[in-house]
């Protein structure tokens, strides 16, 4: 017998809609298989109806016969042949009687009975366990949005715990019903095999036996077809016997699995995550803007295809692409009503898609995948060796490593000025230093910043009463007066990573070391969240902005960036050094490490043109030759060339915008 086609029970408790579109081609085949039996019983019911007239009863035939022999016929000559005669018909339709009445009721108990039995019983059960299955999955629905809406900062530890617990109660009838629903449907594949042989099997039979006994009309070889087709049928039972054991064996076994398989987030102080996805899979929620200032969230399922973020609705025959993940970022997100929550933002900086898993397990391993997806590992030979081997890396970063010669020197923009000297209006490095040890720039155990301020926000609200001294230098003014008098003034969209105290700054080295250790910290300590801003560079200041509410989130002098440079493997790494006066008297050196959208090669630029616009600035003739010699805008602003697809020229009032729109 050829296989046949079977739900498998494991993937009746995930529910996905790969498993829903195999389930509604069974429910499909369930119906046309219900309407075809209907009408084969009706046919059936009209052979059966017509045997049964073809055998009137014996006692109606006597009556006729016998009322014919008491008739007197005028011309009655011969008679008795025609009496003696039908005496013997008599018996010949007793007899033909007998055999019709053996035949109707063969035909009954063969023919009609086994598809109405198969009807009423399988075919009934089917479509009770398809609305049982209805119900439990509508429940586990209703279950599940209340459980999403479990509020997060005045959780109840009682309603949490009811909550969870109906969660798991839904998920569990859910689980059995629908395991009940598809050893069903498996075992219907099996019965309609047998239900449309067994009425036909009986209705030959029946007729076999019928001519038999009057005439034997039928040879051996009709005989062995059938004792043959008999053997088949007993061997589709044994099969269905043996299948119907596995199912229960296997249906029973799935049901004493752990309880935690049915309760959300069942392990939250320590879940085991798994970092090296390239593939992701599951259901999560999905926020939609449903007016300007209110929001609906829906349950969709998603699964990641390459360098796609795919979304499948359930009942769908195939998903649809909803975002692009290459190059883009993804964090964490607080939100008021909602747990565990991520968005995921496309490389030209604008807001994309706000997701919700529903366990701390699940949020994070999305965010890992996305994070792994978007570095494009997918595309190496073997991607799960390289996400593996980077997280490892990023595990064994927070080692200090005893040298940095083995490091990749390459040139750059961003050079050590200390170690460099003006000569004929060109800047010309000195000779290489030696590097030094990991201790000698950092010390071991410095505390790294991840938030540089509040959110813009929050500040906002803070300082509507009384102004408060940001030593950021964080201000609210819209307007940056010292900005229209800057020959320079570009904008780039830039994440804030971390920052930390540094103890020299003589060497670009520095900036490789803080962000080797920021990194690290952040994939040890499971830290996505970053914060975006504007990075403005003019030619006296860097300034971070808030890209909402243009509130400048930080300040520093450009005359105080001592160190810049981009990272020479990730050129979306960029990194200053900054000194800054204490109130004791001494000085103090931080790094600040960032991610932007763009090269950071680009910002080093910037920060160094900056820099020689400064030095500059003194000599009115080395003003005139640097200004020959770059590309000005009508408004006498310096032009940076780069890829930003938005940045057509260099004045400040399109850039600022945008980057506001990104």
């Amino acid at each position: 017998m050829p296989a046949v086609d079977k739900l498998l029970l494991e993937e009746a408790l995930q529910d996905s809609p790969q498993t829903r579109s195999l389930l509604s081609v069974f429910e499909e085949d369930a119906g046309t298989l219900t309407d075809y039996t209907n009408q084969l019983l009706q046919a059936m019911q009209r052979v059966y109806g017509a045997q049964v007239s073809c055998c009137p009863s014996p006692e109606e035939e006597q009556k006729e016969l016998g009322s014919y022999l008491k008739i007197k016929f005028a011309l009655g000559k011969g008679d008795e042949e025609v009496i003696s005669t039908l005496h013997y018909f008599s018996r010949v339709v007793d007899e033909l009687n007998v055999l019709h009445t053996e035949l109707a009721k063969q035909l009954a108990d063969t023919m009609v009975l086994p598809i109405i039995q198969f009807r009423e019983k399988d075919l009934t059960e089917v479509s009770t366990l398809k609305d049982l299955f209805g119900l439990a999955s509508n429940e586990h629905d209703l279950s599940m949005a209340k459980y999403s809406r479990l509020p997060k900062k005045k959780e109840n530890e009682k309603v949490k715990t009811e909550v969870v617990k109906e969660v798991a109660a839904a998920r569990r009838k859910q689980h059995l019903s629908s395991l009940q629903y598809y050893c069903a449907l498996n075992a219907l594949q099996y019965r309609k095999r047998v239900a449309m042989m067994e009425p036909m099997m009986g209705f030959a039979h029946g007729q076999i036996n019928f001519f038999k006994k009057g005439a034997e009309m039928f040879s051996q070889s009709m005989d062995s077809f059938l004792s043959s087709v008999a053997d088949m049928v007993q061997s589709i039972q044994v099969e269905l016997e043996t299948e119907a054991e596995k199912m229960r064996a296997s249906q029973q076994e799935l049901l004493s699995a752990d309880e935690s398989v049915y309760t959300p987030d069942c392990d939250v102080a320590a879940p085991l995550i798994n970092r090296n996805l390239i593939q992701k899979a599951g259901y999560l929620n999905l926020r939609n803007k449903t007016g300007l200032v209110s929001t609906s969230w829906e349950r969709l399922y998603f699964f990641t295809q390459g360098g796609n973020l795919m979304c499948q609705p359930r009942g769908a025959v195939a998903g649809g692409l909803i975002q692009d993940l290459d190059n883009c970022s993804v964090m964490a997100l607080d939100c008021e009503d909602r747990r565990y929550c991520f968005q995921i933002t496309t490389p030209t900086g604008k807001s994309g898609i706000i997701l919700q898993a529903e366990s701390r397990k699940e949020n994070e391993e999305w965010i890992c995948a996305i994070n792994n997806i978007s570095r494009q590992i997918y595309l190496t030979d073997n991607p799960e060796a390289v996400a593996i081997k980077l997280n490892q890396t990023a595990l064994q970063a927070v080692t200090p490593i005893t040298s940095f010669g083995k490091k990749q020197e390459s040139p750059c923009p961003s050079q050590n000025l200390k170690n460099s000297e003006v000569e004929n209006d060109k800047i010309v490095p000195t000779a290489t230093v030696s590097v030094p040890e990991a201790e000698e720039l950092i010390a071991p155990g410095t505390p790294i910043q991840f938030d540089i301020v509040l959110p813009a926000t929050e500040f906002l609200d803070q300082n509507r009463g009384s102004r408060r001294v940001n030593p950021f230098g964080e201000t609210e003014d819209d307007t940056f007066p010292e900005a229209e008098d800057s020959l320079l003034q570009q904008m780039f969209i830039v994440r804030f990573l971390g920052s930390m105290a540094v103890k020299t700054d003589n060497t670009t080295e520095v900036i490789y070391e803080a962000m080797r250790q920021v990194l690290a910290a952040r994939a040890i300590h499971n830290i996505f969240r970053m914060t975006e801003s504007h990075l403005m560079v003019t030619s006296q200041t860097l300034r971070l902005i808030d890209p909402q509410t243009q509130v400048s989130r930080a300040s520093f002098e450009l005359t105080s960036v001592t160190q810049f440079a981009a990272h020479q493997e990730n050129k979306r790494l960029v990194g200053f050094v900054v000194r800054m006066p204490e109130s004791t008297g001494g000085e103090s050196l931080s790094t600040y490490v960032f991610e932007s959208n763009s090269e950071g090669e680009k910002i080093c630029y910037a920060i160094n043109l900056g820099k020689e616009i400064i030095e500059v600035q003194k000599d009115p003739e080395a003003l005139a030759q640097l200004m020959l010699s770059i590309p000005l805008t009508n408004d006498g602003k310096y032009v940076l060339l780069n890829d930003q697809p938005d940045d057509n020229d260099g004045s400040p009032s399109e850039n600022r915008g945008a980057e506001s729109e990104a």
